[in-house]
């Protein structure tokens, strides 16, 4: 840190913060670091799994494998923007992250945040396309809109993670520089700064609630037409599939947005950091190994494919 005069104000640019993360004596970090050691390593595995398998097996090169490939790919790169650096703090007193080195985890964890919502509504819009309008779902749904869709969404994660890393670090940070939080995220840095964060605050509810809002809009539109077609057919069976596999994506997307929305898109987050702590372990951690299981447990062609990638291995 380097000091500078500004009259009666002693100002401190900072050059690294610490990340206070949990409180709690060293069997607390120890069996911290085993939880989100064990989670990780699920995450990435599965995640790896859904990727490998979506690759390899011809039945599932279709647009709905397409956009959760790209789930998978952006679950396991969120999960590692985070984990690593949590994992290593916890066996470590000082706990130190760069300026730099906090503003890029910032910037990567905003980007995928972001880019993970908006495939969550480009793919409930690829369910009801299928549902409602199948004849058509080959043109609408051609390989060529699936890869500008992905490209949009990562367009539009970048564009907010670029905001709000803008906002955000132009501050001044003063005095302290602990972070209550085990990763750099808005709401603990801007208790940080030695200015006026209203206009940051406003920001980043405005886009916050503004993507979370337009996404889960698409989500419920999409999903209120595709109950009512499914309500309509005549056969039990295809029903009951339809269901299972649009409950997959409707569990998803329920808990990634209510996370999502307890931590920033109601004025409270900023104030309650224990809460947001414990909030951030589920969406970062949880959800990326939850949506492997939800996503091959209820869903019948992926079962299948994990049984004849594994058939196959098993014959060589």
């Amino acid at each position: 840190m380097s000091p500078q005069g500004d009259g009666n104000l002693s100002m401190m640019y900072l050059q690294e913060f610490v990340l206070d993360g949990f409180e709690g004596g060293l069997q607390t970090q120890a069996l911290l670091f085993a939880v989100f050691l064990a989670l990780y390593v699920v995450a990435i595995l599965g995640n790896l799994t859904m990727m490998v398998v979506i690759t390899l097996d011809v039945h599932l090169h279709s647009p709905m494998y397409f956009f959760l490939k790209n789930l998978s790919f952006v679950d396991l790169c969120y999960s590692s923007v985070i984990t690593p650096k949590a994992l290593a703090n916890f066996l470590s007193s000082s706990k130190v992250i760069t300026f730099e080195g906090c503003v890029t985890q910032f910037f990567f964890f905003a980007l995928l945040g972001t880019t993970e919502a908006f495939l969550l509504a480009v793919m409930a819009y690829d369910c009801f396309v299928a549902i409602c309008s199948p004849l058509r779902y080959p043109i609408t749904m051609h390989p060529l809109v699936c890869a500008r869709l992905v490209l949009v969404c990562y367009c539009g994660g970048c564009l907010n993670s670029i905001l709000q890393a803008s906002f955000t670090f132009s501050l001044p940070f003063c005095s302290s520089n602990h972070v209550d939080h085990f990763f750099c995220d808005v709401p603990p840095l801007l208790k940080l700064a030695c200015a006026d964060t209203t206009i940051n605050e406003l920001v980043m509810f405005g886009l916050c609630g503004f993507f979370i809002v337009s996404t889960t809009l698409v989500v419920l539109v999409s999903y209120g037409y595709i109950t009512v077609t499914i309500l309509r057919m005549r056969s039990g069976g295809g029903r009951h599939k339809l269901f299972s596999t649009c409950g997959s994506h409707m569990t998803a997307v329920s808990l990634f947005y209510g996370t999502l929305f307890v931590m920033y898109a109601q004025p409270g987050a900023v104030a309650s950091m224990e809460q947001g702590k414990v909030v951030s372990i589920f969406y970062t951690l949880v959800i990326p190994v939850l949506n492997p299981l939800i996503y091959s447990l209820r869903n019948k062609d992926v079962k299948d494919a994990l049984w004849r990638l594994g058939q196959r291995h098993s014959a060589t």
